[in-house]
């Protein structure tokens, strides 16, 4: 509430009235405020500044009852008047015990509101929207991404399921890694998705049989690539063939 939003008011409230300068400090003087006329246009103007008695007097004399609605001020609710009343009416312990709790709550509610902003909004997905999945066979361990791996056929085969997404269409059956060769693409332990195939294009990853032993390797042209320069490539032979195509991966855990 400015000096000038005050004057303006007061001013605004006098000629509301239809009272005359000099009839209202004659009024004020009935409630022992003793002013000139020159004071009283200067509350008008916001050259002067009055007191909390004054204003409260010249409230009373221009028939003003609320003079917060004047300044846009938010009503008091009847509930919080209530709270204002029996506030007045403790003694200075009281007064100050609701204080402390007051600021306690306030302190409280500030900042659950600063942690609410800070937390991460977590969507869980309901059942229903959950992708649908499907089961296929498990040969655990059994493409070497290494020296050499016996041929997974012999291997015991477990069921895992995957999701049933466009992707993994093709996808019929899986195979462990065993090994290092492939890193950092694929490590020990992996479990491949494999779309089966007697033919991959070169640059592609499948799962080659070379000499009765199982790899999965980068096709090349004459050779199987190891990713990992640690380990040798596989020279192609005339017993070389091609078990599938390495769709994706899922780590071991």
């Amino acid at each position: 509430m400015t000096k000038q939003a005050i004057a303006n008011f007061l001013k605004q409230l006098r000629k509301a009235s239809g009272l005359p300068v000099n009839e209202v400090t004659n009024k004020l003087q009935e409630y022992g405020i003793d002013i000139s006329v020159k004071t009283l246009y200067g509350y008008e103007s916001g050259t002067s500044m009055l007191n909390a008695d004054a204003f409260v007097a010249l409230c009373k004399i221009y028939k003003c009852d609320n003079p917060l609605e004047f300044f846009g001020s938010p009503t008091i609710k009847s509930n919080e008047m209530w709270i204002v009343e029996k506030y007045r009416s403790l003694d200075p312990y009281g007064q100050e015990t609701v204080s402390y709790i007051l600021d306690r709550e306030v302190k409280r509610v500030s900042e659950l509101a600063k942690l609410k902003e800070k937390l991460p909004h977590i969507l869980i997905e309901s059942p229903e929207k959950q992708s649908p999945v499907r089961y296929i066979s498990y040969h655990q361990r059994t493409a070497s991404a290494g020296n050499g791996q016996v041929v997974f056929e012999d291997m015991p085969v477990d069921r895992i399921k995957i999701p049933d997404i466009p992707k993994y269409k093709r996808v019929s059956y899986a195979i462990g890694v065993n090994g290092h060769s492939m890193e950092p693409l694929y490590s020990d332990g992996d479990i491949l998705l494999i779309e089966p195939t007697c033919q991959i294009e070169i640059g592609e990853i499948g799962i080659f049989i070379v000499d009765g032993e199982a790899f999965v390797k980068k096709l090349g042209e004459r050779e199987l690539i190891s990713l990992n320069n640690g380990y040798p490539n596989i020279p192609l032979t005339e017993y070389s063939n091609c078990m599938g195509r390495v769709v994706d991966k899922l780590h071991k855990n």
